[in-house]
C-alpha cells in the first residue's frame, strides 16, 4: 500500500482519471498529467514524466496549444509489452469537440516500462470532423483495440468508434500501425454507448467488446448490455459479429434520495458537496480470463450508488451471472474488476457517506461450481478530510449544492507474476 501521485505535487488535472497496471516488476501511474512508475516490492518511483514528455520521449510531438487527457495503460504477459493511450485536445477552443482530435497510442519495446516506447498517433475520424472522448483500450493475442465515444459538440453525440491493431505489428522490430482496421462510427442503437474492449491476460483471441444499451442518462431502468466481437483482428481485413443484446436485470442512474440531488453525486460527512460521478457506462476495463467476462458498472439501489457486476460467456454472449452489490451505510462508485483462473475475483471502488470520508475498497469473491459470491467491502484507505476540489461548483440556479469532479474511472488488475495477488489504484482526499 502507498501512496502514488498528489494534486498539486505531482499533477494539476482534474479529474486525474486514475488509471495504472501491474507488470512483473512495476506498478505503472498512468493519469492526466503524469506517468509515473515504481518499484512494486516497495512503492518507491523509479521513473516520473509528465504526459507530454512520455509521448515525446515516444516519438510524439503534440501541437502547440493541445493537450492530452483520458489515459489508459495495460500490461500484456502474453507479448511481455505496455500498451498505452490517451487522446488529444485543442485547449484554446471553447468547445473542443466540436474539432477533430487524435488517438495516442504507444508499445513499449519490452517488459521494463521505464525502457523506449514507440508511438503512434492517428485521427480518431478520418471520415468526418468529430471528437473522440472518453477513449478506452483492451488487447488479446490478436490485436489492440482503441475506441471512443464521439461527439460532434459537447451536447451532441454521434456514437462509439473502434480501432483494431494487429498485435504482432505492434511486437515486431520495426513496430507499425499501418494495417490497422477502423470500423467507423457507429450507431449507438446498435452497438451500444462507450465500447470496453475486453483484456485477454491468457492467450485467449476473442476479440469481445462490451458496451451498455443507455448508459442511463435519465432516471428510467434499462436493462441490455450490448456484446460483439472483431474477427480476422490479426489481419488488415477485421471484420464485426453482429450485436447482440443480452437482457440483464433493470439498471439505473444512481440517485442520491437522502440528499435530494440526482445523477451519480456520492455524499461524504461535511453535507455541502456532492462528488460529480460518471453515468453507467462500463468506465473500467473488461476482463477476459478462461472464456468469461467479467464487467462492472454503477446502478442505484434504495437511494445509494451500488455496483452491478456481470460474467458473460466470450463465445456465446450467454449471461452466466450478474449480481448487485450495495451497501446500506455506503455510496460505491468507480468500480473496476479483475479476475484470476482459479476463481477469484476483486472488485476496486470508493465508498463515503455523511458518516464515512470518501475511501478506498476492494470487495472480494470467489466463483465456485459458476456461482459467485462477494463478501464485504473490504477497506484498503481511509479518507482524511471531506474532499473540496479547486473546479468547485457553486449551487446553481435550481438549487443544485456544491459539486466537485471525482474519478473519472479506476483500475484494478492481477499480477503476472502471481494471479493471487490483484493491484487497483484508487482515489482519495
Amino acid at each position: 500500500d502507498f501512496t502514488s501521485s498528489t494534486y498539486n505535487v505531482n499533477s494539476t488535472a482534474i479529474p486525474p482519471d486514475p488509471n495504472g497496471a501491474i507488470g512483473p516488476r512495476h506498478f505503472v501511474e498512468f493519469i492526466n498529467g503524469t506517468v509515473t512508475v515504481y518499484n512494486k516490492t516497495n512503492g518507491l518511483s523509479v521513473q516520473r514524466k509528465s504526459n507530454l514528455k512520455f509521448w515525446a520521449d515516444a516519438g510524439l510531438i503534440i501541437a502547440s496549444g493541445w493537450d492530452v487527457t483520458d489515459p489508459r495503460i495495460i500490461y500484456d504477459p502474453v507479448s511481455q509489452r505496455w500498451f498505452a493511450s490517451q487522446v488529444d485536445f485543442d485547449t484554446a477552443a471553447t468547445d473542443p469537440t466540436t474539432e477533430n482530435n487524435d488517438f495516442l497510442f504507444a508499445v513499449s519495446d519490452t517488459a521494463d516500462p521505464t525502457g523506449h516506447w514507440h508511438g503512434f498517433l492517428f485521427t480518431a475520424d478520418p471520415d468526418a470532423v468529430s471528437f473522440a472522448d472518453f477513449p478506452t483500450m483492451g488487447v488479446d493475442s490478436n490485436a489492440v483495440y482503441i475506441s471512443g465515444d464521439m461527439y460532434q459538440g459537447i451536447d451532441n453525440p454521434v456514437g462509439p468508434s473502434l480501432v483494431s491493431i494487429p498485435k504482432a505489428d505492434l511486437i515486431a522490430a520495426s513496430p507499425t500501425i499501418a494495417n490497422r482496421t477502423w470500423f467507423g462510427v457507429m450507431d449507438i442503437a446498435d452497438r451500444g454507448q462507450v465500447l470496453q474492449p475486453a483484456t485477454c491476460f491468457d492467450g485467449s483471441s476473442g476479440g469481445n467488446i462490451l458496451s451498455m444499451g443507455d448508459i442511463g442518462t435519465d432516471s428510467d431502468p434499462h436493462s441490455n448490455v450490448v456484446s460483439f466481437a472483431v474477427q480476422n483482428a490479426a489481419s488488415s481485413n477485421a471484420t464485426l459479429t453482429a450485436a447482440i443484446s443480452i437482457n440483464v436485470s433493470p439498471y439505473v442512474v444512481p440517485f442520491n434520495a437522502d440528499l435530494g440531488y440526482p445523477f451519480f453525486n456520492p455524499v461524504q460527512p461535511d453535507g455541502t458537496t456532492y462528488l460529480a460521478a460518471n453515468d453507467a457506462r462500463l468506465s473500467a476495463k473488461v476482463y477476459a480470463v478462461a472464456g468469461v467476462l467479467y464487467a462492472v458498472h454503477s446502478t442505484e439501489v434504495n437511494g445509494r450508488i451500488a455496483i452491478r457486476w456481470y460474467r458473460i460467456n466470450a463465445a456465446t454472449h450467454a449471461l452466466l451471472e450478474s449480481g448487485t452489490i450495495a451497501d446500506d451505510n455506503l455510496d460505491l462508485f468507480f468500480p473496476s474488476i479483475a479476475a484470476n483462473a482459479s476463481g477469484t475475483v476483486v472488485i476496486g471502488c470508493n465508498g463515503s457517506s455523511l458518516n464515512t470520508l470518501v475511501s478506498s475498497f476492494a470487495i472480494i469473491g470467489a466463483t465456485v461450481n459458476g456461482v459467485t459470491t462477494f463478501g464485504n467491502p473490504t477497506l484498503l484507505k481511509s479518507g482524511a478530510v471531506s474532499y473540496h476540489g479547486d473546479d468547485e461548483v457553486i449551487a446553481d440556479l435550481l438549487g443544485n449544492p456544491l459539486s466537485s469532479r471525482w474519478g473519472d474511472y479506476s483500475a484494478t488488475s492481477v499480477d503476472p507474476a502471481d494471479p493471487n495477488r490483484f493491484w487497483t489504484i484508487q482515489m482519495f482526499p
